[in-house]
């Protein structure tokens, strides 16, 4: 009767008995029959493995991907090289199989691995303890919003407007629901309103959430800032780009209290949207209010050394009063994917990606701008990897006529600031060569 599931005859018929039903329709008789299908499913019937495995080609050709396009789209996911040791090593059953290492001494190989990416990440951000990470960005941007408003008993985060749009309303969605104030500070000229910031800072502020590099590409001027913020006993809140981090200076030597960010670009795939990563650092200070999980080093009765979960601020591991965060999971096959793409860099390998998406960014922008079809959105102002132009064209039919060209080109900037018409948001990563970029400012002089 219901061929897709594989139970026999007989099997239904002893289930059946077991619960004493003579029949299906029997089984079913709570449900009224007008809500019922009273029909087979529209499913194919049984192919062989040949058929299946032809017909998921042939549907997965439909899609396109960086592979397939040179990409200049940036905006919050980057098309990085990606070590091929990250596949070889996260595809080990140990890897990808792993949930919660609830028991230590038999999880020992996984504990190592976020103990290291949380190390790593320390280092990177100049903080002195890192979480085995968050979901993503955005979510990574709420929980420290939230540890923000605990530490600090303050029930207000101000939030800068150049902070990725997608981060600021699922922000503004967690902060809502337990009513906390969220204020926007707004922008000028492509960065933070530092005079609205100090307007807006009074004791009801938990927190200030700036990005650098901000939406725009743009580096913000966070040490001053960041004295305004602290002055008014407030935490400074930081979302970085893991790799600007090779050349930039960290957040802990800027003075911020939470470190968060987007950890994709750390040897993670952009594939449509995911999975993604969260990494957030702390202070020592606000340690015990972090959410999720800190692995700690330890040695057991022989002297060895191992790793154990140190901390776990959520509610399934203490009291739910006591609770930062009911985030109940984490991204540890990704955390493990970014500390095999940080060991496998290094220091330097690190600061050669970001010197190349430097360099190369500021190629494109200087070529583009000489070409006369692309003006600076923004005059003046120091730029990382991604930059903002204006054309004299509509972005969506640019876009367009450069897909037909296989690029992928920049960010429509007006979907998220309808003040900025006709300016595109373009990214430049160390994937792309000289021969790419001409190719890309020559499309748009014809375009």
């Amino acid at each position: 009767m219901y061929p897709y599931i594989a139970n026999g005859e007989q099997d239904k018929k002893s289930m059946l008995e077991a619960i004493g039903a003579e029949n299906m329709d029997e089984l079913f008789k709570d449900i009224p029959k007008e809500v019922r299908l009273n029909r087979e499913l529209s499913i194919n019937k049984s192919s062989s493995e040949i058929e299946v495995t032809k017909n998921m080609r042939e549907l997965a050709s439909k899609n396109k991907s960086i592979d397939d396009y040179i990409c200049f789209l940036g905006a919050g996911s980057y098309d990085h090289y990606i070590p091929s040791v990250i596949k070889h090593l996260t595809s080990r059953s140990e890897f990808y199989t792993a949930y919660t290492p609830y028991q230590p001494e038999i999880s020992q190989g996984t504990l190592q691995g976020l103990f290291e990416f949380q190390s790593m990440i320390c280092e990177l951000t100049g903080m002195d303890v890192s979480n085995v990470s968050m979901y993503d960005g955005t979510t990574a941007a709420s929980e420290a919003a939230i540890l923000a408003t605990q530490a600090t008993r303050r029930k207000k985060v101000l939030v800068s407007n150049t902070v990725n749009p997608e981060t600021r309303r699922v922000l503004a969605t967690y902060l809502k629901f337990r009513d906390i104030d969220y204020v926007e500070i707004k922008q000028t000229e492509g960065v933070t309103d530092a005079e609205e910031l100090k307007a807006l800072l009074d004791k009801d502020v938990a927190a200030v959430l700036v990005q650098s590099p901000n939406f725009f590409g743009i580096i913000e001027d966070v040490k001053s800032i960041g004295e305004a913020i602290h002055k008014n006993k407030s935490l400074l809140i930081m979302s970085v780009d893991p790799i600007s981090l090779g050349i930039l200076k960290s957040p802990g030597e800027l003075g911020a209290d939470i470190a968060i960010g987007e950890g994709q670009a750390l040897g993670g795939n952009i594939s449509f949207g995911g999975p993604c990563l969260g990494f957030m650092t702390v202070t020592s200070k606000l340690m015990r209010k972090m959410p999720g999980r800190i692995v700690g080093e330890t040695t057991d009765v022989d002297g060895k050394r191992g790793f154990v979960l140190t901390l776990q601020a959520r509610e399934q591991h203490i009291r739910r009063e006591k609770a930062t965060s009911n985030i109940c999971s984490d991204q540890t096959l990704n955390s493990i994917a970014a500390a095999i793409y940080l060991s496998t860099m290094g220091k330097k390998g690190i600061r050669e990606v970001a010197e190349q998406c430097l360099n190369k960014s500021h190629y494109a922008f200087e070529k583009l701008v000489e070409s006369g079809k692309c003006k600076p959105l923004f005059k003046d102002k120091p730029f990382f990897k991604e930059f903002s132009v204006t054309l004299n064209e509509d972005i969506e039919k640019v876009n367009k006529a450069l897909l037909k060209q296989n690029m992928l080109g920049g960010y429509n900037i007006e979907k998220a600031y309808a003040e900025y018409k006709n300016s595109m948001l373009l990214c430049v990563t160390e994937k792309r060569n000289k021969e790419e970029i001409d190719a890309l400012v020559k499309a748009m002089e014809v375009i």
